[in-house]
């Protein structure tokens, strides 16, 4: 089925309908005069047999031409079914004020950036990629999508806040994949979530709770830590120590059979989406057919053309 994307240019049409109709006045009101002034049977012995019907092929191949050339102008568009890959990958950061410290060069927080967008740069770019990061709470940065660019520039604009909430980043994932449309796909996509953080969760639901989520929902969640047992930051004017949790990470990535990395390089990161999976839905959009309409009206402008140089000598 044909739709417009601008289908107030359809107005264009006006002008060559009002063209059209003024062509037919003009041929009736030639006939009539003809009629009334001329010796018919004189002029018939006359003149030579004329054009008769065929006068009138190349105006109406003009008239035709002008229509769909109007028409063009509405951008006309069909609807075509385009395969959509619903597989999705959540990154989840940690931005707790502990990731500033710099046992890892420059600092947790920038290693953990670094590492987070060489994974972008390795995700097939058929696959869904989403961001939240969270520190007390969790937050959908970007949600889930083709736009790496997006997810870059978020990762690159993280801000650190208090508390450590990684119960609360799994299920904050969890939820956002739940948005990915179905698009005719039954059920919810293959997924995976890549945690990075140091670890010690101090807000926000248990850890054990978003496991159990995300084992139910077949959801793997792969993590990532950043830092040493020697790791200290400087939180109001006190030195405290921040030590990773590689423990409560390692049994995170267990619990939903994902995996657990210490220093994550770019090659270990595959395995992380390796097995997902696909599950391909059906999006419709609309295909601009405008050039089909150019090409129909070029066509019928040269058959006026041609055909008016064969029967009159003359181009117009």
């Amino acid at each position: 089925m044909i739709r417009f994307l601008q289908p107030w240019w359809l107005l264009a049409v006006l002008p060559v309908l009002a063209l059209a109709a003024l062509y037919v006045w003009r041929q009736l009101h030639r006939r009539a005069y003809a009629m009334r002034f001329t010796n018919v049977d004189l002029l018939r012995s006359l003149a030579p047999k004329g054009l008769g019907w065929r006068r009138h092929v190349p105006a109406t191949a003009f008239l035709l031409c002008l229509l769909v050339l109007a028409t063009a102008l509405a951008r006309p568009s069909v609807d075509t079914r385009e395969p959509l890959e619903r597989a999705t990958v959540m990154l989840a950061i940690d931005v707790s004020l502990s990731m500033q410290a710099d046992d890892v060069a420059p600092n947790r927080l920038e290693a953990a950036q670094e590492a987070a967008k060489q994974f972008v740069g390795e995700l097939p770019e058929s696959y869904n990629l989403g961001l939240v990061s969270f520190a007390k709470s969790a937050n959908v940065l970007v949600p889930p999508g083709k736009d790496r660019d997006a997810v870059t520039s978020a990762i690159d604009g993280l801000v650190l806040a208090e508390a450590t909430a990684t119960g609360e980043a799994v299920l904050t994932c969890l939820e956002a994949i739940r948005t990915v449309p179905a698009d005719g796909a039954a059920g919810i996509p293959p997924a995976r979530i890549v945690l990075l953080s140091d670890g010690y969760r101090t807000s926000g639901r248990s850890v054990e709770e978003a496991a159990t989520a995300a084992q139910a929902a077949n959801v793997p969640v792969s993590t990532i830590a950043f830092g040493t047992d020697n790791g200290q930051v400087d939180i109001g004017g006190q030195l405290q120590r921040v030590p990773v949790d590689r423990l409560a990470l390692a049994d995170l990535a267990e619990a939903t059979e994902g995996y657990f990395y210490e220093a994550a390089s770019v090659s270990e990161l595959k395995q992380v989406y390796q097995d997902m999976g696909s599950s391909i839905g059906f999006r419709t959009e609309p295909r601009e057919i405008t050039q089909w309409y150019a090409g129909v009206a070029l066509l019928l402008a040269l058959c006026a053309g041609a055909l008016n140089l064969l029967w009159s000598s003359r181009m117009l």
